[in-house]
């Protein structure tokens, strides 16, 4: 594990895109030294008049989860930019977020002369993990707050409050997890909408947690 002090220095470069272009992200961020990524399988939902009266609200998606250090991420995201043209609407979302702790990796390294800049913050991520199924009611709930949409990704995992076997054999239950983009203002709303109307303080109901997000691309008002 990497000592904090260090660890600072890194990012995690999260890109929303249609599905498709997750490889082709992969491969161009390659070219700026960053080592590699995971690659997500999502729906987008969106608010829009006209989507909406045509019933096409969800849409398909890619999400590339990568870490590099903050001169990599700097170069990486510009490059991306250059190359997909995320400061057009809608071809995709690219921002960051800070690390507290790295392990298993040993290909993120921090250059010589890397200093760690504090900007001002004005985006934070949202992320919510609920039980299959709930998130479209995350989603619902957060636009009554100000929220514009967000990123349904589908998961597996358990708590102590969902405890099943098959067999012999720990079942885990299917979840989704749903990333939400907000002004840092609407945050606060938003996440006490969500944890009203999905009783997230009830045992097993889920989890939400929020973070900094440092820089972005294709964030339109």
């Amino acid at each position: 594990m990497m000592p904090n002090e260090k660890t600072r220095h890194f990012e995690i470069i999260y890109v929303i895109v249609k599905f498709g272009l997750g490889s082709k992200i992969l491969k161009e961020a390659k070219k700026c030294g960053v080592s590699g990524g995971t690659l997500f399988i999502g729906k987008g939902t969106i608010s829009n008049r006209i989507l909406n009266l045509l019933s096409i609200t969800d849409m398909r998606k890619e999400i590339v989860m990568m870490i590099s250090n903050q001169k990599t991420t700097k170069k990486a995201m510009e490059h991306l930019n250059k190359v997909f043209r995320f400061d057009k609407p809608n071809h995709g979302i690219v921002f960051t977020t800070s690390l507290t702790s790295l392990m298993g990796t040993r290909s993120c390294q921090i250059e010589d002369d890397e200093e760690r800049g504090d900007g001002e913050i004005m985006y934070q991520n949202i992320i919510v993990i609920v039980d299959k199924g709930n998130a479209e009611d995350v989603i619902k709930a957060a636009q009554k707050a100000g929220s514009k949409g967000g990123t349904i990704i589908n998961a597996r995992g358990s708590g102590i409050h969902e405890t099943g076997k098959l067999f012999s054999m720990d079942i885990e239950p299917e979840k989704e997890i749903v990333m939400i983009l907000s002004d840092e203002d609407y945050t606060e709303p938003i996440c006490n909408k969500i944890r009203e109307e999905l009783k997230i303080d009830e045992p097993g109901n889920g989890i939400i947690f929020v973070q900094d997000v440092n820089r972005t691309y294709g964030i339109y008002e």
